[in-house]
């Protein structure tokens, strides 16, 4: 048997499209990739993706298992997992996901859908008596 040398291998390889690239086309991928450049046509994926601060893309669709933004998107978006739209970031397009996340300072221009909710579950809605108790909870303690 083999010894290793003590160092532990790294799973997650990220590939980059650097600041000076220009790319158009069909991108396909299975690990990380971030963007830097331009890029201009169709993502279908399977890994995360990830728009960094001065990168632009114009895609027909994305299609990814999660994405960060933290620059510019024209597009419809799909995540199997989640997005998260950084502050700076500006999206323009239909998103869906299971989790959305935008932070202040975010420009989204377009439909939301969350994907895998069940459908039993009101995320809004707490009955009165609830949040009355948890209030004289909180009133008591001051």
């Amino acid at each position: 048997m083999a010894k290793r040398d003590g160092k532990k291998k790294d799973k997650t390889e990220i590939v980059v499209l650097g600041k000076t690239t220009n790319f158009t086309g069909v991108l396909k991928f299975a690990t990380t990739l971030r963007i830097q450049g331009n890029f201009r046509g169709t993502i279908d994926a399977s890994g995360d993706l990830i728009i960094d601060k001065d990168a632009v893309i114009d895609a027909d669709h994305i299609t990814v298992r999660s994405l960060t933004v933290y620059g510019q998107i024209i597009g419809t978006v799909h995540a199997q997992e989640k997005v998260d739209m950084m502050s700076g970031a500006k999206v323009q397009g239909d998103v869906s996901a299971a989790r959305l996340r935008i932070a202040d300072g975010v420009l989204f221009e377009g439909k939301c859908k969350m994907t895998n909710v069940e459908k039993d579950v009101e995320i809004f809605h707490r009955p009165t008596e609830e949040i009355k108790a948890d209030l004289q909870r909180s009133n008591v303690r001051m």
